[in-house]
């Protein structure tokens, strides 16, 4: 059985370094593409209440291929223990 969308963005910040909307949807594709969910506005979204939740930190912002503004996240290391103490 598949982890929600969420587990799995937040699970998928403690593997990396930093990472946007696209990196999240590229590295989750196989196993999400067809939530309803996984859509750029949610991931978005659950980025964004990781963020405020005090898991992540913005880190920096750039312009992606399509000319899209990217936020970039990263799990801080109280961020990445939190996480992966709670989502195996």
């Amino acid at each position: 059985m598949k982890k929600p969308l969420n587990f799995a963005v937040l699970k998928y910040m403690t593997t990396v370094e930093i990472a946007c909307v696209d990196d999240v949807m590229e590295a989750l594709k196989d196993e999400y593409a067809d939530w309803k969910m996984f859509k750029p506005a949610g991931i978005l979204e659950v980025l964004m209440t990781g963020e405020k939740n005090g898991l992540l930190v913005e880190d920096h912002y750039a312009y992606n291929d399509k000319g899209e503004l990217m936020i970039y996240y990263r799990a801080h290391e109280e961020g990445r223990e939190i996480i992966n103490s709670y989502i195996k």
